[in-house]
């Protein structure tokens, strides 16, 4: 990786598959540029974010909301068990440098605020 930046991927647990096109592009075009994505580690938009960035290469961080490491989708390179449930949001947020928020609903929302209020840099994507 050529440099130390990682950029977290917010975004829904549900979405269309023209959602998740965009997510696997950002994590692609990120990869290649050498960012670490990190994520919720989980299914849909996470999964997808993931499953680009490992097509180029790229590394993946999942904060997990649970208690389990093999818990997360198998595009995850490094789990983090939290048991925090919706309060791992804080701990993903604060885990980047930028946020990216791609569709999603009030957990997302939630996300966005807490980026926002930490004053990082939010992209929003069909959110």
């Amino acid at each position: 990786m050529a440099k130390d930046i990682s950029i977290s991927v917010i975004g829904g647990r549900k979405a269309t598959p023209q959602v998740l096109d965009i997510a696997e592009k950002v994590g692609w075009e990120l990869a290649t540029r050498g960012v670490r994505i990190v994520c919720g580690g989980l299914t849909d938009v996470m999964k997808a974010v993931c499953r680009g960035s490992k097509a180029a290469g790229g590394a993946t961080v999942g904060i997990l909301s649970g208690d389990n490491p093999s818990h997360p989708n198998p595009y995850v390179d490094t789990p983090v068990c939290t048991g925090l449930g919706y309060a791992r949001n804080i701990i993903l947020v604060k885990s980047g440098q930028a946020v990216i928020a791609i569709n999603g609903a009030y957990e997302t929302l939630s996300e966005i605020g807490s980026a926002l209020g930490e004053r990082l840099t939010v992209v929003d994507l069909n959110t």
